[in-house]
This record gives structure tokens, C-alpha cells and sequence, in this order.
């Protein structure tokens, strides 16, 4: 027998503080801070949301589209997944695809600010259809991120919107090709992003 200390067990997240999420007082800082094994979590007007997890179809999207990006993209831009977006003090994203300007991100972070994103992509499942449609694109649109895509399943369909006037314009949409000058002239067929 050893006379070694037990390393105390590690105790899972518990979850957001239920008088905080009633208060509505979460800020950017209590997303940072939380545990390594926390899940993925959006904050909305200072409350944690969990993002649900997505499903296989969804991830294979996101996945084609990062490698799409990784492909094709100039070399200014650098794809990236899982990574959230810092909106301001009670309000982060976790969208699904992010293209990002290289020269300003630190690839050390969690999260990019909206001056470092190029274009960001969701993909909408239906447990995410009201955000990913309503409510994100206003969020964004009110970050000043120029490019927004939608990306709409079974058939993939991909709506790519643009920032004017402090609102997204629809520019071009398609099940075939999406074509675009911004953020950068492309040419992507659809069937390159379906699994």
C-alpha cells in the first residue's frame, strides 16, 4: 500500500449559473473562462446557450465546405470550424464555417472578432432553423461582417448574402453553382459540398 495522495477527481461543468442565465448577466469573459470539458455554448443577450450537437449530414457540410475553402480560397484567407465569433460583451457565435482574414488571427484563439472574418457560413439543422435563419444573420449583419452564406440541407442549397446598408442583400443563391466576385471570385458547384 502507498502512502501517495489521490489526485482529487476532476467534477464535470454543472452548467451555467441559474441566477446569472435568469439575470441575463453572462458576459464574453464567462465564456472564456469556462472548463475545457464545457460544451460548445453560444451567449444571446447574456445568457449561455449550448449549441446542440450536429448531425452527421451537417458535419460533413461543414467539413466539404472548410476543405472547399482550403482548396480554393486565395492565401489571405484561412478556412476554420468550431470557432465562435466574439459579437460584443454579452453576445458570441459559434458558426459553422468561418473564412478569415490570415494577417489578423491568432491561431492560438477560440474565437475571432468580426474585424477578422471574411465570411461566415451556417448551415441550418432543424433544431438550429430559427437562429441559423432569423436571428444570426442580425447579429452579424450588426458586427459588421461583410459576407454571410446559408446553407440549406436536403437538397443543399446555398444562399450567399452581402452587407449593405447595415443589412445582409441577398447576391446570389443555387443548388448547382454558386457563383461570386466577393470576398473572392469563385466558382463552387454544390456537389462539391454534398455529401
Amino acid at each position: 500500500m502507498s502512502a501517495e495522495a489521490v489526485p482529487p477527481q476532476r467534477q464535470p461543468w454543472p452548467g451555467p449559473d441559474l441566477r446569472r442565465q435568469r439575470l441575463a448577466n453572462h458576459t464574453v469573459e464567462d465564456v472564456l473562462s469556462l472548463p475545457d470539458d464545457a460544451p460548445r455554448v453560444e451567449l444571446r443577450d447574456g445568457v449561455m446557450i449550448v449549441v446542440p450537437s450536429p448531425t452527421i449530414g451537417h458535419q460533413e457540410i461543414s467539413s466539404l465546405l472548410w476543405h472547399w475553402f482550403r482548396r480554393h480560397a486565395p492565401l489571405e484567407f484561412r478556412p476554420s470550424v468550431a470557432t465562435g465569433v466574439l459579437i460584443d460583451a454579452v453576445q458570441t457565435f459559434e458558426p459553422d464555417v468561418l473564412l478569415l482574414h490570415r494577417e489578423t488571427i491568432n491561431v492560438e484563439s477560440h474565437y475571432s472578432t468580426p474585424d477578422q472574418v471574411a465570411l461566415v457560413v451556417e448551415v441550418v439543422s432543424p433544431s438550429t432553423r430559427r437562429r441559423d435563419r432569423l436571428e444570426k444573420p442580425v447579429g452579424y449583419a450588426a458586427a459588421g461582417i461583410r459576407h454571410f452564406w446559408r446553407v440549406e440541407q436536403d437538397p443543399v442549397h446555398i444562399y450567399a448574402y452581402e452587407l449593405v446598408d447595415g443589412g445582409y442583400q441577398l447576391v446570389a443563391d443555387s443548388a448547382d453553382e454558386l457563383v461570386l466576385a466577393k470576398p473572392f471570385e469563385l466558382r463552387l458547384p454544390i456537389r462539391d459540398v454534398t455529401p
